[in-house]
């Protein structure tokens, strides 16, 4: 056999890696000269920078300037624009006043009406927003500007709305499906969002049945730049992760887009979510979205977009998103399984297969599965170890992330290599055996249980097309091989960056495994290299460079800083306080305040004030008493009727405040409502850690609290009365934090919290 073109079939793969990530977005270029009727990312850029100029959480001061902001930005369009107001608890038990922004384009017919949504409210405390949801503002407005300039008349009505309270329990789209009257005329949501600051956003639909027609669709509209596939939006509906969107399908029964992106996660609900880190190249893209389907469904019919039948569906270069029945999903399956048995038969006819080879064949697989597995597994565990500071990125994705998840790429593949190098007596043919066996078993597993994924048969059809080739011929084109290699190099590919950068570097295990299950689909060109030990060689070093590099950039500084927190906790029963953080490693900063004798707390409370990751306290420390007002109980009520206790209690607060948390003992609930809104049964039923409900406080209300107890029982409610003024508080010196640190996002940092507890016998 003439030697295989190893080194020109690798520079093929590399060109098809670079082109499936170059392909997913649209390029910007600043300062370019479109048409008014075109989206422009500038003009769009100049929303995100008067949107995310400070931090703009509900009740917040620069609430109302973003808001009034975007009014005006509205009405300049000659949009009519009201607002719609209200209090709102959700079914998070979050409760807020929410004010959304709402305006209408009128169409020439009366069927269902296009609405386009995002939130323009930004995560307490810290977040500037720019990206979560200030682009999704943004893509709106511009869009919206260039569509009412081309002066055409939309079949359908088209509604804008802006949300509020997004970030707190999806507040404000609850407020709009359940009480706006404009929510029963709505046939088709498009949501704009973000959990990070670039990278591709993805297309992923909520539908309460099949999305067949939403598909068809989708795809008639002809976005140039689609990245969407059924497997993610089947993780994404198992994860505890609601848009907006999710009150519409749920309470509406209306369907949606979301458009999202995610990467660059470490920016997500921090200060560093501003105007210069997001990704221009991805504002682009959420507008490549937007502007062509407005086109096409301001003029579709809404009305039967809704189906019983599911498609499977994923993006690949040139053909875009490709998409096919669920009913074809056990046919193809069947063919793959019956051109295996066919194929087996014929290699085992030309003596291309021998079964003592073929069984070897299975040891490779198996040894680098395990072994990259485990790696995966606890590698994130053994950079917390070597870098205990990263323990306080919550959300698990540091700004080295990517670093990393390429240095165990190398080192995934190193592996592979190596141990198939070690194999090398065994031929190709014999090889291949095997992992076309494990990947009839995914591809039977996916089918039953997770059938969003099974264009996995894809790339399985591809390999044993390989598989064809290399028992038939002696020496196969590499360029072919090549070639059938493509739907495994384009669809596994951005799955293996995808998962540790949205899930946090805890799940490199899903991309060691991964990869190492594409290595196996890429065995017709691998197991030709005669130099596997030189690559495994190659990739070990250039894993050993990569973490070097990673070690280089893992200190914090002004670009990339770490996360600190810091809490005055004043316990008002027993006129105590204390210092607190969530920190694992203590900075300077938060270090001078809990000193040497700072202590680990026991096991807290099930009455601890919630945050997203359930964090707690990691210490805390005697802290002086400063003249706190704790919060003003009034008993309204108290009486009995029948078998039950009525308790009417209002609670005011006597400072500024942000946040009110209400924790029960263990006593049964059994109806509640505050500021007369009715806390579902189903919530009360199931609430977790003694939590009743959470106030998030707009211009310092008060919380006017209803109870239904049993006659014997005695509640015991606990109060969290807090506000993120620490750092402005008169009454403390609390210097700024040094630029190489931000606040930590996801709890109440840079608070002055006050407890208290209150006993009805």
């Amino acid at each position: 056999m003439k030697k295989f073109p190893s080194t020109f079939s690798i520079l093929l793969i590399l060109l098809a890696l670079y082109w499936v990530f170059h392909a997913s977005m649209p390029g910007y270029s600043a300062a370019v000269a479109l048409p008014k009727t075109d989206f422009s990312t500038d003009r769009a850029l100049t929303h995100v920078a008067a949107i995310s100029k400070e931090p703009h959480a509900v009740g917040f001061p620069a609430h109302a300037a973003v808001r009034e902001y975007i009014v005006g930005a509205l009405q300049k369009m000659g949009l009519e624009t009201t607002l719609q107001e209200g209090y709102t608890a959700g079914d998070w038990g979050n409760l807020s006043k929410a004010t959304n922004i709402l305006a209408r384009i009128k169409g020439s017919e009366q069927g269902k009406a296009l609405l386009l949504l995002t939130h323009y409210d930004s995560n307490p405390h810290s977040s500037l927003g720019a990206s979560d949801a200030g682009s999704g503002v943004a893509t709106i407005l511009e869009g919206v500007r260039a569509f009412l300039a081309t002066n055409s008349t939309p079949k359908n009505d088209i509604i804008i709305l802006l949300s509020d309270a997004e970030e707190l329990g999806l507040n404000g789209a609850d407020l709009f499906v359940n009480r706006h009257p404009w929510a029963k005329e709505v046939g088709l949501v498009l949501n704009f969002e973000a959990r990070g600051s670039g990278g591709p956003s993805y297309m992923l639909i909520e539908t309460n049945r099949g999305n067949s027609r939403l598909i068809e669709e989708f795809t008639k509209a002809q976005p140039d730049y689609p990245v969407a596939n059924s497997l993610v939006y089947s993780i994404y509906k198992m994860l505890p992760n609601d848009t907006d969107l999710t009150v519409f399908r749920e309470d509406g029964d209306i369907e949606g887009f979301n458009f999202a992106f995610i990467d660059d996660h470490y920016d997500y609900h921090t200060v560093r979510d501003n105007y210069e880190r997001l990704d221009r190249n991805t504002l682009a893209h959420q507008g490549a979205y937007l502007m062509p389907l407005l086109q096409h469904f301001s003029n579709t019919d809404l009305g039967t977009l809704k189906s019983l039948n599911d498609y499977v569906y994923f993006n690949v270069p040139f053909f875009k998103l490709v998409s096919y029945p669920f009913e074809w999903i056990w046919p193809m399956f069947a063919l793959a399984a019956l051109l295996f048995v066919v194929l087996l038969v014929q290699g085992f006819r030309k003596k291309t297969l021998q079964f003592p080879q073929l069984a070897k064949g299975f040891l490779p697989m198996l040894l680098a599965l395990a072994l990259n597995i485990l790696i995966g597994f606890y590698s994130f565990r053994f950079l917390k170890w070597c870098y205990p500071e990263y323990q306080d990125i919550l959300h698990g994705f540091p700004y080295n992330g990517y670093t990393y998840i390429a240095a165990f790429v190398f080192l995934t593949l190193s592996i592979c290599f190596w141990i198939y190098h070690k194999f090398k007596d065994v031929t190709t043919a014999n090889l291949l055996v095997a992992p076309i066996f494990l990947w009839l078993v995914i591809c039977a597993v996916v089918a039953l249980y997770l059938p969003g994924a099974s264009f996995f048969t894809i790339p399985l059809l591809a390999l044993l097309g390989a598989f064809l080739v290399i028992i038939n011929q002696k020496r196969p084109s590499a360029s072919l091989l090549v070639f059938l290699s493509l739907p495994a190099l384009w669809i596994y590919a951005p799955f293996i960056k995808m998962f540790p950068v949205g899930l946090g570097l805890k799940m490199m295990v899903a991309s060691t495994l991964l990869l190492s299950l594409s290595f196996l689909l890429l065995l017709p060109v691998f197991g030709f290299y005669k130099r596997k030990k030189t690559l495994g060689i190659l990739f070990l070093l250039l894993f050993f460079a990569a973490m070097i590099k990673a070690h280089f950039n893992a200190d914090f500084d002004a670009e990339n800083a770490k996360p600190s927190s810091l809490l005055y906790v004043l316990n008002s029963d027993t006129n105590t306080a204390q210092w607190a953080t969530y920190d694992k490693v203590l900075i300077d900063w938060n270090q001078q305040f809990l000193g040497a004798d700072k202590s680990i707390p026991a096991k807290l409370s099930e009455r601890t004030i919630s945050s997203k990751y359930g964090s707690g306290f990691s210490f805390v420390a005697k802290a002086p008493m400063k003249d706190i007002d704790a919060p003003e109980v009034e008993t309204v009520r108290d009486t009995i009727i029948g078998d039950e206790r009525l308790i009417d209690l209002c609670i005011t607060p006597k400072r500024a405040v942000n946040r009110l948390e209400l924790f029960t003992n263990n006593v049964p609930i059994t109806a509640a409502t505050v500021n007369s809104i009715v806390l579902s049964d189903y919530y009360l039923a199931n609430r977790k850690r003694g939590k009743l409900l959470t106030h998030y406080i707009s211009n310092n209300a008060y919380t006017d609290l209803q109870l239904r107890v049993h006659r014997d029982s005695i509640l015991e409610l606990t109060l969290y009365e807090a506000s993120n003024d620490l750092l402005q508080n008169n009454q403390f010196t609390i210097p700024e934090r040094p630029e190489n640190s931000i606040p930590m996002p996801f709890v109440l940092n840079d608070a002055v919290l006050v407890t208290k507890t209150i006993k009805f016998d």
